[in-house]
């Protein structure tokens, strides 16, 4: 890849962002001298530094600071964007983060050494590395969380263009490092950004999906699954069901995913299987291996879960921690295992942090059920023969993790990872952890009374008696009542991470309105499209109660007026 200077009017492979004072060649030799010395000094050799001839230092950036100032650097924030870059590196944690995000990057020992380097010499070791290929990848795989990065205060690195303080207040400063922090709303503004520029979604092609509810998975497969990569990615989709003549102002393509998911996802067809922990999250079944024409079915999976996260649209179904990994390949680890099975998390737990010499007698293998037969399998290569030991219980864990996230399923994750991407771009993706990509596919299904409230618009004043009364109904309803008002009114029963704010419309966000409107022989009527919800003036609130209920559970069509 090359980058576009538009400053110099030119090209260049050279990120420009980065200093550019000093040469390639210069660059690399000060940090080969650098490790050089380093290597030294760690063998016991006696370096002259004297004999060394040191690459010209670059001029320091000017700084806001003045010598009577710089004892107060933890009060200033850099803004400029190579202290940006410094600070971003100097995290305590930051090589943790690499192994989460970009577990490749974290296998690269030069990059780490390149990126230590900058950590001790600050913005002028970033000088002398700003052409680095692998420095500049680094930085383009991270720049959204480099932009958004603010140290924490008694960040030992927080004052990137002044760094010699004293050692005795770096190591005050160390005593508190603060974890890294995400700004997800950033991210997800950044995200969509980021689709929008580079067309997803924007036409001027169609995807026209018509659909027979009572086919609703077959027509959804046959017709998704002809798209090209390309046409997934960039046109725009429309939904209609057959016998219905609403036009799709993103109600039915609203009602569309929440309906698709609802079925594609439910254990009863045999794909998905509830977790070990509850009735509420999924995860990919072993026994979909049977299923006819699976793997395509997992590709079209992952195809829905693309399409809704390009056209923002809430899924009715809620994954394993695992699972997200998955989507984003990074790796799982222990922790992982507590969303997934929270007793075999347990004992590997207490395995893990207990000494088990002559306790447990176990060997490498494991007992895996199949149709009702216990079978035992090694995990590794004649792991029948081998006990597990207090000097190889980490492999055993690693191994034992590893069979029960992936037991069975590894070939039907690749094919619904393989479909996922074929909509949305891995590098795009990439942005979020796994925690942050089950917020923004699925949202949350706890809905909270007072947000709902405070974000209201509507036609009835405040205190009008109608209003009054819907909110009592609200009140009286347990929480699946709510989301099925939800989803009648809105089309899908999950909520945004932001709340009832976020709330989308047929042409960006739009909140949940309720509209006077109707005879009182009339039943609440909805607009999907607007997340309106249209409610006659009801002499009582035994009536409007009734009515809302029964519009609620019966209505599930949609048609123009």
């Amino acid at each position: 890849p090359f980058f576009v200077d538009h400053n110099c009017h030119s090209t260049t492979f050279i990120d420009p962002r980065l200093p550019l004072q000093s040469s390639r060649s210069t660059g690399l030799l000060a940090h080969r001298q650098h490790l050089s010395r380093q290597r030294s000094h760690s063998a016991g050799e006696v370096v002259d530094d004297s004999r060394q001839t040191n690459p010209p230092i670059m001029p320091r950036p000017s700084s806001t600071f003045s010598g009577s100032s710089r004892s107060q650097y933890h009060d200033v924030v850099p803004v400029a964007y190579n202290d940006k870059i410094v600070a971003f590196l100097r995290q305590p944690n930051i090589f943790e983060i690499l192994q989460e995000r970009q577990p490749e990057l974290a296998r690269n020992h030069s990059l780490k050494e390149k990126v230590q380097f900058i950590r001790s010499e600050g913005v002028n070791g970033l000088a002398r590395l700003s052409s680095d290929a692998d420095l500049v990848m680094l930085l383009s795989l991270f720049e959204e969380e480099v932009m958004s990065y603010v140290p924490p205060l008694l960040h030992p690195g927080y004052c990137i263009s002044s760094p010699q303080s004293s050692p005795g207040t770096q190591r005050a400063n160390a005593r508190a490092p603060a974890p890294y922090k995400r700004d997800f709303e950033a991210k997800l503004r950044n995200f969509y950004r980021k689709l929008e520029t580079k067309g997803y979604g924007q036409g001027p092609g169609k995807v026209k999906l018509i659909i027979r509810r009572d086919h609703l998975l077959e027509d959804a497969f046959n017709q998704i699954m002809c798209y090209s990569r390309k046409d997934l990615q960039r046109s725009k989709l429309y939904v209609s069901f057959v016998g219905e003549d609403g036009l799709d102002y993103s109600g039915p393509s609203r009602e569309f995913f929440f309906l698709v998911s609802r079925e594609l996802f439910n254990p009863y067809y045999g794909l998905f299987e509830y977790s070990a922990n509850d009735t509420y999250t999924v995860q990919i079944s072993p026994m979909s291996a049977f299923v006819d024409n699976h793997h395509e079915w997992f590709r079209f999976s992952g195809r829905i879960l693309g399409l809704a996260l390009v056209h923002q649209y809430l899924l009715d179904a809620f994954f394993t921690r695992p699972f997200y990994k998955g989507l984003l390949r990074i790796p799982c680890d222990l922790s992982d295992l507590e969303f997934l099975d929270e007793e075999f998390h347990q004992s590997l737990q207490w395995m893990k942090d207990n000494d088990i010499e002559d306790m447990l007698d176990l060997t490498f293998t494991v007992n895996e059920e199949v149709f009702g037969q216990i079978t035992e399998r090694e995990l590794k290569p004649g792991g029948a023969g081998i006990p597990v030991s207090e000097k190889n219980k980490k492999e055993y864990i690693e191994r034992m993790v590893k069979w029960r996230i992936e037991r069975g399923v590894a070939q039907q994750t690749e094919s619904l990872v393989r479909g996922f991407y074929e909509v949305v771009d891995v590098r795009l993706v990439s942005v979020f952890d796994a925690r942050e990509l089950e917020l923004v596919i699925a949202g949350t299904a706890e809905i909270d009374l007072a947000d709902w409230r405070n974000k209201l618009t509507r036609s009835y004043h405040d205190n009008h008696i109608v209003i009054r009364w819907f909110w009592a109904a609200v009140e009286r309803f347990n929480n699946e009542q709510r989301l099925r008002l939800l989803q009648f009114v809105t089309g899908t029963s999950s909520i945004p991470y932001e709340g009832f704010a976020s709330l989308r419309g047929s042409n960006g966000p739009r909140r949940f309105c309720v509209e006077k409107w109707g005879k009182i022989t009339s039943l609440p009527r909805a607009h999907t499209c607007f997340n309106r919800l249209d409610l006659p003036p009801y002499p009582s609130f035994s009536m409007l109660y009734e009515k809302l209920v029964t519009a609620v559970e019966e209505t599930s069509t949609f048609g123009l007026e």
